[in-house]
């Protein structure tokens, strides 16, 4: 549901536009920012049709990714905020004529036109969601003092909600892992590690539900190569006093980890999925939760010279079968070696395009990884005319 205003137009198109592009702006500082879309182009002369803005987590930071279609394929470039902000404006003065933007509480469209009047208008989006209706914790499965989310800048001093996307995020990896937990037969001292951690909003929500909510007695290590997050991470932990929550400065490929229980890895670029999965399976975690961002590594190879073909020809459908067939492969190779593997969505598309949780359970310890599998990873590599799967090679090591 939605409710519509129209916002207030200016007497003239710059002030319009840069209205516009301070509810950008907002967006991105807040974290409520989505996607943006740019199109129509002014001169109708130009080679790209359209531009695709959305957030991007590189190594070098947060970044914003432009895709922008060319005739029949799409290419690619990664700005930092700053830089990107400034190439959004120089599109829409000299390119293009209309944006959308979307965030998680509005979606907003503007018309800048070389000639005419411009407008901006607001689509104010009515949350029908978890959130009660003054954007409270009450009904969170989040139970703990709360002083961790306050410390993150999720809620604030009263309970209100300020991040709701990662918020909504945080509950809805407890919702998944709660029931696991309980059929899991974990004993009490259990070890976590999360690959990856970043600001480690899900490692402090994890550890909280274990410890207080479950009555386990955890112990979880967050591995995160950027150090300043470490030193925040660490900071936190004590202050909230969770002694047996720490943090690692180091690369999910190269650190090594003591045997875990639980091995977690959201959002993971490319293939530093692989790399955890296959820590995870090496160390014989008894529970594996990734959910994968960016599907590269798959998408460059896929050359197939079948009928199949005719997908891979458009760039958008051919980014979105490289990530099926990733993904795929992955739960194929987690089967191979043991795991009851499900594939489910994370959370809503409206909030992240990244929103696949792969949750592997280890049922059988296996020594050699099941043929039956293995032969399904073959035939898809020829269907798609894939030749390595960065997985596939790392537990291949493993068994050579």
């Amino acid at each position: 549901q939605h409710t519509f205003t129209r916002m207030s137009i200016r007497p003239h198109n710059q002030t319009i536009k840069n209205q516009f592009l301070q509810e950008l702006d907002a967006s991105i500082k807040n974290q409520t920012f989505i996607s943006l879309l740019m199109m129509n182009q002014k001169d109708g002369a130009g080679e790209i049709s359209k531009i695709f803005v959305r957030l991007v987590l590189l190594k070098r930071g947060l970044m914003l990714s432009f895709v922008g279609r060319i005739s029949n394929n799409d290419s690619t470039k990664n700005y930092t905020i700053d830089i990107g902000l400034k190439k959004i404006d120089e599109l829409l003065e000299n390119t293009f004529a209309q944006c959308e933007l979307a965030t998680t509480e509005a979606e907003y469209y503007l018309a800048y036109p070389e000639k005419g009047k411009g407008k901006l208008k607001k689509k104010t989006r009515k949350e029908q969601s978890e959130l009660t209706a003054n954007n409270s914790v009450k009904n969170s499965n989040i139970k703990s003092d709360k002083n961790y989310l306050v410390a993150l800048g999720v809620i604030d001093e009263n309970g209100k909600v300020i991040k709701r996307d990662k918020y909504r995020q945080i509950n809805k990896f407890i919702n998944v892992i709660d029931p696991i937990l309980h059929k899991s037969g974990l004993h009490e001292n259990i070890r976590v590690v999360d690959m990856g951690s970043g600001k480690g909003y899900l490692s402090f929500a994890l550890f909280d539900h274990l410890q207080r909510t479950l009555k386990y007695k955890p112990h979880l290590t967050g591995i995160e190569l950027r150090a300043d997050l470490v030193s925040l991470c660490n900071d936190l932990a004590a202050r909230a006093g969770f002694d047996d929550l720490v943090f690692k400065q180091g690369s999910i490929e190269t650190t090594p980890i003591e045997k875990p229980d639980i091995l977690i890895a959201l959002h993971a670029c490319n293939t530093a999925t692989d790399d955890a999965i296959a820590k995870g399976i090496h160390a014989d975690a008894k529970l594996i939760i990734c959910s994968p961002c960016c599907h590269k590594q798959v998408r460059k190879q896929m050359m197939p010279d079948t009928e199949i073909s005719s997908i891979v020809q458009y760039g958008i459908l051919k980014e979105r079968q490289a990530e099926i067939v990733t993904d795929t492969i992955r739960g194929l190779i987690l089967k191979a070696y043991g795991y009851k593997t499900n594939v489910m969505e994370f959370i809503s598309t409206d909030h992240t395009p990244k929103n696949l949780l792969i949750v592997a359970v280890k049922e059988e310890n296996v020594v050699e990884p099941n043929q039956s599998y293995l032969e399904e990873i073959a035939a898809l590599k020829k269907l798609f005319g894939i030749t390595t799967h960065h997985l596939e090679r790392l537990t291949y090591e493993r068994v050579s």
